[in-house]
């Protein structure tokens, strides 16, 4: 709610100082203007909250990711036309399009091969007599995905970028503004905290869902443990370890998918680091500071959003249809029982 009312009051005074060409796009500012600002779109970001948890209750899948898809797969035909459009007066060449292409293509393969990996930590029950029966005696794997966390990090990390950056809005100080100039985008001071920032995100939004000591506690109530590890402690801390290790590679992999569009489109302004930023540019290659000046409308997190809200949903449909089939197949067979 704070980033939002900050964020607001940001946008309306961003809104109030935009004159292009020399007519003001707002015609009467002041607080009147940035309160209604304020409220108008804290309001709106409460009422998609508010309608995302019903499309969570009610629907299928979860209702924010896939109202930010529905968003995102809106922008799709307006960038295409573009795309087309700049190939038509040569702003684009057919070269550079195959090249957006390709990656396009190579980064949604990426994208599924991960969101797919999981590590298969096998778990075997250990054999009870309970009455006559013997129960237990079965193996079966806990499954650890690569990217446990999802795009939640990244839409942390740029929430806090952005946060610091639009305070410092409001300081009219030499210093103040300096300091906002190497929060914007492609600036080394930017590209180290949204790293930084991403990678923090992941190891604390990980170690909030999941709990290897209460796994390892539901294991030993059950009768279940890993092979060749004790139960208790130690499958604790084998688990954890093994997620530590996931946790970084997930981490690495959403940093890679963030900075794609960045390094397309603007490269990395390394000419801005001290001391070493001029020797760097006069020893990297152009493209490297520079970008491959591609217009790359939907950024790796925007494809991340797209293709894992489109896998989940898939799998959430796929479950539903299996458990109607089973629940079908169950109320048939019962009806042949009884008339039996």
């Amino acid at each position: 709610m704070l980033i939002c009312l900050i964020q607001g009051g940001g946008i309306a005074i961003g809104l109030e100082q935009m004159n292009p060409n020399g007519i003001p796009v707002v015609l009467n500012p002041g607080w009147g203007f940035r309160l209604l600002t304020v409220l108008t779109m804290t309001t709106g970001t409460i009422f998609i909250m508010w309608l995302g948890e019903q499309i969570s209750e009610r629907g299928i899948g979860n209702g924010i990711s896939l109202i930010i898809f529905a968003g995102i797969v809106v922008g799709l035909v307006p960038g295409v036309g573009s795309t087309l459009e700049g190939l038509k007066t040569g702003d684009m060449s057919p070269l550079k399009l195959l090249f957006l292409l390709a990656v396009i293509i190579v980064v949604i393969a990426f994208i599924c091969f991960v969101e797919m990996g999981q590590r298969r930590i096998p778990i075997t029950y250990a054999k009870r007599i309970q009455g006559r029966k013997m129960m237990g005696g079965q193996s079966t794997f806990l499954p650890l995905k690569v990217n446990t966390g999802g795009v939640i990090p990244i839409i942390f990390a740029s929430s806090v970028i952005t946060f610091p950056a639009t305070i410092l809005q409001f300081i009219k100080h030499p210093i103040a503004q300096k300091i906002t100039q190497q929060l914007t985008w492609g600036m080394p001071l930017y590209n180290l905290l949204y790293i930084t920032s991403i990678i923090f995100f992941t190891y604390f939004y990980i170690s909030i869902i999941f709990n290897p000591a209460d796994v390892s506690d539901n294991l030993k109530k059950y009768g279940g443990f890993i092979p060749g590890i004790r139960a208790g402690k130690n499958t604790s801390d084998y688990i954890d370890g093994v997620l530590s290790k996931l946790t970084f590679i997930g981490a690495i992999y959403l940093v890679l998918v963030a900075l794609l569009p960045e390094f397309l489109m603007t490269g990395f302004k390394v000419g801005a680091l001290p001391f070493v930023g001029d020797f760097l540019e006069a020893n990297l290659p152009r493209w490297f500071y520079e970008g491959l000046n591609v217009k790359f409308y939907f950024g790796g997190t925007s494809i991340l959003i797209v293709v894992g809200v489109a896998m989940d949903t898939v799998q959430q449909i796929e479950s539903q249809l299996t458990m109607r089939n089973y629940d079908s197949f169950s109320r048939k067979g019962r009806i042949k029982g009884r008339r039996a």
